[in-house]
């Protein structure tokens, strides 16, 4: 490195070593972004097989490029590693690891918490930690700053903190880690404008706001926003239901107004790493300033109770047939959260399941991302699918869109439909009336 350069000049000549923590959806997307930049990465986790991928050249992450990885990993522009004595050598830092709620909903912070325990060893002057993982508001002021203030370095001067949110869609062709703005706000103003030094060398488009508190709450605005929408176009599914009218036609008429209308649709239930999870940061943090989010709790119960709602359309149709769900074969048609994906995190598939197994049916699940899933405990492996094996069970349900289905022909060999997803958008009267629709006008 050169010592006649600026911190500042440093980091626009790439003349730098960024670390990543949490080398999961998130973080290796990232470090392969600033690796592709020119940048030397040094990708750091506790998982021992993530490393051996990395290290080997193997990509794990769908929204990766294997050969992208592979070749920063032989010219060495990125590496793989769990000793966090590394950090003795890097130059910027960004923490990328989970943040999940506990049984009670409340924010697990645990692992940030033992990132910054390994960060405080290694600690030294002229070193940028961006906080990535979503949390609740005031998490890097009144969390981060106090423990990374234990080595007696000064924030602002000795070293700079920032938050800026993830904002990672899997699967997303559109919109990936480079072209997505980034939203950042540092503890002070120079934390501020180093960290958008930092982060518009590989992102095309940085939002700087006022505050760490500022960052923080705009993931949660966003993502509360959608939990909230989705939840109220769930409710109206339901509504739909009960008035023989289909929510999908009316929300695509809807939708033809030009202003005051953005489109949102139904579905079994929230899923992801995110959308299921963020506003529930925002609904604690507000308990402990004595104030209830409502909207946010609400939205929460709707979403929750889809599961609920999809297997009583499963009860309603099988009873069309004179038969029970105690004892009926059922198959679920996609687990991943949403179409396109590998992702089971907070798949209401999963919910969907599980109660069907409460009510005595035999499940079984098809997907084509996803090769096996743990339920309670328990392993579930995908069976090996072709269309004709569809007529041996008595209800197929459509819990994820996934492109590769072929909806007309899973409607013509099965004997039931229940359509979470308005996928099968079939004609034929006769096959029309297989299908038991989310939302639908199924009288």
């Amino acid at each position: 490195m050169s010592g006649s350069m600026t911190f500042e000049e440093r980091i626009q000549n790439h003349d730098i070593t960024l670390g990543v923590v949490g080398l999961g959806y998130v973080g290796l997307p990232l470090a392969v972004d600033f690796a592709s930049a020119g940048f030397k990465v040094i990708g750091i986790d506790i998982d021992d097989s993530k490393i051996e991928k990395i290290n080997a050249g193997e990509n794990y992450i769908q929204d990766v490029s294997d050969s992208e990885l592979r070749g920063h990993v032989e010219t060495g522009k990125l590496s793989a590693t769990t000793d966090f004595s590394v950090i003795d050598e890097l130059d910027a830092i960004s923490i990328c690891v989970p943040t999940p709620l506990n049984k009670l909903k409340d924010p697990d912070v645990s692992f940030i918490l033992n990132a910054l325990d390994e960060i405080n060893e290694h600690m030294h002057k002229d070193l940028i930690i961006v906080l990535e993982s979503t949390t609740y508001p005031g998490t890097t002021r009144e969390l981060v700053l106090p423990k990374l203030s234990e080595s007696g370095l000064e924030v602002g001067k000795d070293f700079f903190l920032v938050f800026s949110p993830e904002r990672v869609d899997p699967g997303n062709e559109t919109y990936h880690t480079k072209n997505t703005p980034k939203v950042l706000g540092g503890i002070t103003d120079e934390c501020t404008r180093l960290g958008k030094i930092l982060y518009e060398e590989v992102i095309e488009t940085i939002v700087p706001v006022s505050s760490t508190e500022a960052a923080e709450l705009v993931k949660l605005l966003e993502n509360t926003f959608r939990s909230i929408n989705i939840g109220l176009v769930n409710e109206m599914a339901i509504m739909a239901e009960k008035l023989g009218v289909d929510i999908w036609e009316v929300i695509d008429a809807a939708d033809t107004k030009p202003f005051g209308f953005m489109k949102f649709y139904p579905g079994p239930g929230l899923g992801g790493h995110c959308i299921p999870i963020d506003p529930h940061y925002l609904a604690w943090k507000m308990k402990t300033l004595d104030y209830k989010a409502r909207f946010i709790e609400l939205a929460g119960e709707i979403n929750t109770e889809m599961p609920y709602h999809v297997v009583q359309l499963v009860m309603d149709g099988l009873n069309r047939y004179k038969k029970s769900v105690n004892g009926a074969k059922i198959l679920v048609m996609g687990v991943a959260y949403k179409k396109n994906i590998d992702d089971v995190r907070e798949s209401p598939a999963l919910d969907i399941i599980r109660l069907l197994q409460e009510k005595g049916a035999e499940v079984d699940y098809y997907d084509p991302f996803i090769d096996n899933i743990k339920l309670d405990g328990t392993n579930m492996e995908s069976i090996r699918y072709s269309t004709d094996i569809l007529g041996n069970y008595d209800c197929n349900v459509i819990a994820t869109d996934h492109s590769t289905f072929d909806y007309n022909e899973i409607v013509e060999k099965s004997s039931l439909v229940i359509d979470t997803r308005n996928a099968a958008k079939v004609h034929d009267s006769v096959q029309k009336d297989k299908i038991i629709k989310l939302g639908g006008n199924n009288s």
